[in-house]
């Protein structure tokens, strides 16, 4: 079922199909989609139209976060058990930048960072 998306004036919506759009033509493998939460019935009944696997995560009250694609990312994201972007291990985080696509290298050196800050942190907490 194509969707006609000349019918959703709204913005989130057409990013959302973009990606979809994307996503189907193999160029991403999965999705982090940021959007307001008024659009999440629509954003859910597009996706479950086109068999997509997908997860919503509350950012807070006004917006959501959809992560979508391959069963086996959308799979890995369930697993960290619904916590929010901010909560993320250094780990966490990595294995989302890579699949959603960022530069290898970058995140290489976030994760560097980040753990470093973390285990600053562990040590000033002792």
């Amino acid at each position: 079922m194509n969707i006609d998306c000349s019918k959703y004036r709204n913005a989130d919506i057409q990013i959302l199909i973009h990606h979809i759009y994307e996503y189907n033509k193999g160029i991403r493998n999965m999705i982090l989609h940021t959007m307001s939460s008024e659009q999440r019935d629509l954003a859910e009944f597009i996706l479950n139209q086109k068999n997509i696997d997908y997860i919503v995560q509350e950012v807070n009250s006004n917006k959501i976060n959809i992560f979508f694609g391959s069963k086996y990312c959308v799979d890995i994201i369930r697993s960290f058990e619904n916590i929010v972007l901010s909560d993320y291990t250094p780990e966490q985080d990595f294995i989302l930048g890579i699949m959603l696509g960022y530069d290898r290298k970058e995140q290489c050196k976030r994760y560097i960072k980040m753990h470093a800050k973390r285990e600053s942190q562990v040590l000033v907490a002792d």
